[in-house]
């Protein structure tokens, strides 16, 4: 479903108050998002100091209050916490009565789909998982960054169309996925987003550590061709040494890591392995140099040097 047509204002869902359960960086930017659209944000909770001061910045005028209150004043409330406290954080809501016939529960968690919140389907609420495949800042700046960002979406078949809609209305994209693949589907986004973030990290680090002055400046560019390339083409974009077999320049790699970044050889190592793989897989890497890179690699895990040898 594309956003480039909004729905007309008279077919959209009515107007909703909206709470926040868990003011972290995800929960306040939802609710503002929601809150241009036209809902009203009525109540957040939040346990840290930077919790609060968070949605004091991002919901002006919505009062703290403790959870149960949130969805005693809510008809929509989005329960933006961490994966492994939102299981017993549903449970302890429906026990307690907090959960009211016909309110919409939203969680925001990559990991789970709708049947977390069987609890609260017990207990009359609607359950939806609409999970924003984006990184947040807690930041006015999130707003923004939710026009045309994909949203994890998962709901019983008769609540589909209501959570795309919610989605839409927030400006992202409804992407559907099903209960039993959302495990796969957040690992796949934690593997893309998260660790890249380590790996520009450790770039920038060693290039300090190499005399660079401005590694962001530098990395830039290079970065922003390779994530094109990389969406556009798949494994065809793979380039560098390992892609070409130049055994001799990963030996030298290793060898420059363990004297100056010894914690960054493991992940170097285990990233040349799975590109030897997928280069291999998709004809780029000749299997006459496979033989003495893999000999490389292998020779690196167990903390000696291969030969070195000239860049390509």
């Amino acid at each position: 479903m594309s956003t480039s047509q909004q729905p007309d204002p008279k077919d959209r869902p009515a107007r909703l108050t909206v709470g926040v359960v868990g003011a972290g960086r995800v929960g306040p930017a939802l609710a503002a998002s929601l809150q241009l659209a036209g809902h009203r944000p009525v109540a957040v909770s939040g346990v840290s100091d930077t919790s609060r001061r968070r949605a004091e910045r991002m919901l002006p005028d919505v009062p703290l209050v403790p959870p149960a209150e949130v969805l005693a004043r809510a008809e929509l409330v989005l329960l933006t916490v961490p994966d492994d406290a939102l299981p017993g954080l549903v449970e302890g809501l429906a026990e307690t009565g907090a959960v009211r016939p016909g309110q919409l529960l939203v969680h925001t968690s990559g990991r789970y789909g709708a049947k977390v919140l069987d609890p609260a389907l017990r207990a009359g609420a609607l359950p939806l998982a609409l999970h924003p495949a984006m990184t947040f800042t807690g930041t006015p700046v999130d707003v923004q960054r939710l026009a045309g960002c994909s949203f994890g979406v998962t709901a019983p078949e008769e609540l589909r169309l209501a959570a795309e809609a919610l989605v839409i209305e927030m400006g992202g994209e409804p992407e559907w996925i099903a209960e039993e693949m959302r495990p796969l589907y957040h690992a796949a986004l934690a593997l893309g987003a998260n660790h890249l973030v380590t790996l520009v990290a450790q770039s920038m680090e060693l290039l300090r550590e190499a005399g660079v002055a401005a590694p962001d400046r530098m990395l830039g560019p290079l970065l922003g061709a390779a994530l094109d390339n990389a969406l556009r083409s798949g494994d065809a974009a793979l380039t560098g040494p390992v892609a070409r077999g130049d055994a001799g320049t990963v030996a030298a790699h290793v060898t420059e890591l363990r004297r100056h970044a010894p914690q960054t050889v493991a992940g170097y190592l285990a990233m040349a392995r799975a590109t030897a793989d997928r280069a291999l897989a998709h004809g780029l890497l000749k299997p006459e140099l496979a033989e003495d890179l893999l000999g490389v690699l292998a020779n690196g895990t167990n903390g000696t040097n291969g030969a070195e040898g000239d860049a390509r």
